[in-house]
């Protein structure tokens, strides 16, 4: 592929997935040519239905190492995955095939980038005028980890109007709810239905049904 002067939004509309993919590998976050892009541009430029079984696992290893670098230069965090507008983030996971996410869960350091930024904002989209005097932790249980037990943990505790979300159990779980990471991330991004998922055994609950049942109303779930 013969060298482009200029990495706009533009330029990355005529190009194929595979195309974009290597220009941004050959490129870092400091380059010049890369000065009008940041995550959502390139978000918006590629259709995961355009894409190959492991390309979208190959664009997001580029986006980890561009935002790596990116921290260290004088632009700023442009390419990381938190800037990524939650609209673009969700219509990427509704479009996305499940051999697709299968082979982004596959490889450990995008599987721990996906999981821990899906789980981050949900604390940004909790609604603490939703929750009232609701109280409760919600221990989740993401199925496929190369840990001993298979599972990858994380924690939601909803107390005193906030919302406090970190790796790892601790402390009395209301509600214990295991699923799959394809399932989980296209519930969290608005993609699937709780109840569907759960009538057909893609979702598992243990615990305080009803308060896992509403759980999901109290936070604003992005949609594509």
């Amino acid at each position: 592929m013969s060298e482009i002067e200029d990495l706009t939004a533009d330029t990355l509309a005529r190009l194929t997935p595979g195309q974009v993919i290597e220009l941004l590998r050959r490129h870092g976050p400091g380059d010049p040519r890369l000065a009008d892009l940041d995550i959502d541009t390139v978000a918006r430029a590629v259709d995961p239905k355009r894409l190959d079984d492991e390309e979208l696992a190959e664009l997001l290893t580029v986006i980890a190492r561009l935002a790596a670098d990116d921290a260290h230069s004088a632009h700023g965090a442009r390419f990381d995955l938190g800037r990524m507008d939650p609209r673009n983030f969700a219509r990427i996971m509704s479009r996305a095939s499940q051999r697709q996410i299968d082979a982004v869960m596959a490889r450990p350091e995008l599987r721990a980038l996906v999981l821990d930024e899906v789980f981050r904002r949900m604390a940004v989209h909790f609604r603490a005028d939703r929750a009232g005097d609701t109280r409760g932790v919600v221990h989740f249980r993401i199925t496929g980890a190369a840990t001993e037990d298979g599972f990858d943990r994380y924690q939601v505790v909803i107390e005193d109007g906030r919302c406090d979300v970190g790796r790892g159990h601790g402390g009395d779980p209301r509600a214990t709810v295991t699923l799959g990471p394809a399932e989980f991330l296209r519930l969290a991004t608005g993609n699937a239905s709780a109840p569907v998922l759960f009538m057909t055994g893609k979702l598992k609950v243990r615990g305080d049904l009803g308060f896992a049942a509403g759980f999901l109303s109290l936070f604003d779930v992005p949609r594509a």
